[in-house]
């Protein structure tokens, strides 16, 4: 996400590169840059131009120290100007109340329906609530249905009222419903509606006051750039919604929306999309956010990403494998799983700083089909004693895998690889592999 605006704001710090201090010159031709690249990114001139006036104003007769150059404190002034162009700290969702109501709106299209089961299931499997659905779009084909298959991929209930047109009487029901079965938090969606079409405007304006929501959240097409920021504004003035969700970040998405949405309604970003699988939600924090856009990747965010996946027990049992040297294909196997129930592979290059420069056809989403083809094609014995393997069994392997002799061969040798440096790591070895990398790039 935001590549392109990454790029140009990297370009633009570069006009400070070897200069000793900063002066009002350079200063003015870096915020030019700043300024063209946010213009890029479809952020509106008057909050580009706001923006950077600040950055121009606390960046001049700035003092340099000794162990900060002129391009790193100008990173780090504009870091925090686009924090705080996207609110500064992160706002959580209000699920208080018994039930707590979530109201959904905004444009058809924008993806409500599959965010409304996103947030059912990150709010069933990371807050361990009780949360029912409401099929409330009673106009377009299909939207019940899809709101049911959704609900059943995540475990949750939806409540639906084939063939009662009156969305505001099925919210009343709903909610009556989920009291009497105990439920903590109700999702309403909606039916996606023009903030021009004013009787749909007084349709959902109705639904949040008869059932008076904890939280209205507008969800939002970020792809459709100041667009979005200006339908934002007319649903708000009408909503005065609580909270904003940025759907499809992960598309060819220049950014505008994210930057300036904050500003113009004066609301939070509370989630964005990142892809169409059920997990594929994340918290928006801007500060995080802020590092990702300027290359700095989102270490905080891949570690929880991480710890979601951890399992302690397993983690001990691993351990001790470790330290008696019995890792094996199936122990590799179980990493590898892990690793992509964090989410896409480009997702997870773009946290991790510098990672930001490898372009998106260098990424290759399906790298783990042919490492799991490979270790499926393995006998039981195979995978439990990788010492075993010779060149006959290698071949059948490819065979039956449908790979090279290579392939199997570039396998063995990233498992082994693999083996060294977690048990380098887990017998207390970390800070003699850091020097190993550290003389290995010495030599390069």
């Amino acid at each position: 996400m935001f590549e392109g605006l990454t790029e140009k704001l990297e370009r633009s710090f570069k006009v400070l590169k070897g200069q000793g201090y900063i002066t009002e010159i350079n200063v003015a031709e870096t915020v030019k840059e700043v300024r063209k690249a946010l213009l890029d990114a479809d952020v509106s001139y008057k909050i580009a131009k706001d923006v950077t006036n600040d950055i121009k104003e606390k960046a001049i007769g700035q003092k340099i120290l000794t162990a900060v150059s002129p391009s790193q404190l100008m990173v780090k002034i504009v870091h925090d100007e686009l924090a705080e162009l996207m609110g500064g700290e992160h706002t959580e969702i209000n699920i208080k109340g018994n039930p707590a109501v979530v109201l959904i709106a905004g444009l058809q299209g924008s993806g409500k329906t599959t965010f409304s089961a996103k947030l059912a299931n990150y709010l069933k499997t990371k807050k361990s609530k009780s949360v029912l659905l409401v099929a409330g779009d009673v106009y377009r084909p299909a939207a019940i249905d899809q709101l049911k298959v959704l609900g059943e991929q995540v475990g949750v209930e939806v409540y639906s009222e084939e063939g009662n047109k009156n969305p505001v009487q099925i919210a009343q029901r709903a909610i009556e419903h989920a009291k009497a079965q105990n439920k903590n938090v109700v999702i309403i969606d909606t039916a996606g509606r023009l903030a021009v079409d004013e009787e749909m405007m007084n349709e959902i304006a109705k639904i949040k006051e008869t059932v008076k929501p904890q939280e209205t959240l507008f969800v939002v097409d970020a792809m459709t750039g100041q667009d979005a920021v200006n339908t934002a504004k007319a649903f708000n003035d009408r909503l005065d919604f609580d909270g904003v969700v940025l759907t499809k970040l992960d598309g060819d998405t220049r950014g505008g929306a994210a930057l300036t949405i904050r500003t113009v309604v004066e609301k939070p970003i509370k989630f964005v999309g990142l892809g169409e699988k059920m997990d594929a939600l994340d918290i928006f924090y801007p500060k995080r956010m802020a590092d990702r856009i300027l290359g700095m990747g989102d270490i905080v965010s891949l570690v929880e990403k991480a710890q979601e996946q951890f399992d302690a027990d397993e983690a001990a049992k691993l351990k001790k494998k470790l330290a008696k040297n019995e890792f094996n294909y199936n122990d590799f196997l179980k990493q590898i799983q892990q690793i992509k129930k964090m989410g896409s592979i480009k997702d997870l290059a773009g946290m991790i700083p510098g990672m930001n420069k490898i372009k998106d056809e260098d990424i290759d989403e399906d790298a783990f089909k042919s490492i799991e083809a490979i270790i499926g094609s393995m006998t039981p014995a195979e995978r439990e004693d990788p010492k075993i393997m010779n060149g006959s069994r290698k071949r059948r392997i490819a065979k039956g895998s449908g790979n090279s002799i290579e392939e199997v061969n570039r396998l063995i040798k990233q498992f082994e690889e693999t083996s060294k440096m977690m048990r380098m790591v887990s017998t207390g070895g970390a800070k003699k592999m850091m020097q190993m990398m550290q003389q290995a790039k010495r030599r390069r």
